[in-house]
């Protein structure tokens, strides 16, 4: 029994470390924002790897979601013959919730762990040792340019999953439903989209200040060598996503209490 407690008071105490040490990554990665002296030239690097190697996966999943969720609908839509409806129900679930959280998800899986990665390398190459020994600020320089590659990234990637999740829901009410393209779009305009579109935008900048902050956290706390690397991949995918689903659900709780 005492090995058991013991056991899982480490653990408590090793995640209640791990929340400390991701809060004060956030708050020197915002100080190390302003005024804007990280390089450019690494901003505009991350944004082309991060946010245009993106695109594909990103409008894929928007696309099946769209399709999903209108094939999920039909289900109880027939029942009652309110096919006018599936266009708004669609809507909804993509601007609002679906659509930011499973390409929240999937971005984790792609950037957020290949950031881990790449960070932790350079920590155990004695990179960062080394721009430290030169008094340059790992955070600004490597934190900061991915912090707002990652978010910006994630936001216009938002914007364009919406759209392909919109377009996804019409093909699949015209060519697998056989339902006319003008229902799905005048049950579109039943529902205010441009508030579901603002919660979803709201939800993707904070799901990638959480990809940014725990990939940086675990990437440049590295231990152990190349077994530590993995380590902190495994977390960082884990953590990343639990993240995002507190988010979530803070910032849905939020906006329905406005």
């Amino acid at each position: 029994m005492k090995p058991l407690l013991a056991g899982f008071g480490r653990e408590l105490l090793d995640s209640l470390a791990r929340v400390g040490s991701l809060n004060v990554m956030f708050y020197r990665t915002l100080r190390a924002l302003f005024p804007p002296r990280y390089d450019r030239e690494e901003l505009f690097r991350q944004l082309h790897r991060i946010g245009v190697r993106s695109l594909p996966i990103v409008v894929l999943t928007a696309l099946l979601v769209g399709v999903i969720m209108v094939l999920q609908s039909m289900t109880y839509v027939r029942k009652t013959g309110a096919t006018g409806f599936v266009g708004a129900g669609a809507g909804l679930a993509v601007l609002s919730e679906l659509g930011p959280s499973l390409i929240g998800l999937m971005f984790s899986g792609r950037v957020g762990a290949n950031a881990a990665a790449e960070l932790g390398n350079m920590v155990i190459s004695e990179q960062v040792e080394a721009l430290r020994a030169l008094a340059i600020d790992p955070i600004r320089f490597l934190v900061a340019p991915r912090f707002i590659a990652i978010v910006t990234s994630l936001v216009l990637l938002t914007v364009v999953g919406d759209l392909c999740g919109l377009v996804g829901g019409a093909m699949a009410c015209h060519w697998l439903l056989d339902i006319d393209w003008r229902t799905y779009l005048a049950g579109l305009m039943e529902v205010d989209l441009l508030d579901d579109f603002v919660v979803g935008l709201c939800k993707a900048a904070a799901f990638g200040g959480v990809i940014s902050t725990v990939s940086s956290n675990y990437g440049l706390t590295v231990t152990g060598g190349a077994q530590g690397v993995g380590r902190a991949v495994n977390g960082c995918v884990v953590t990343t996503a639990l993240g995002i689903f507190i988010a979530d659900y803070v910032i849905t709780w939020v906006w329905f209490q406005i």
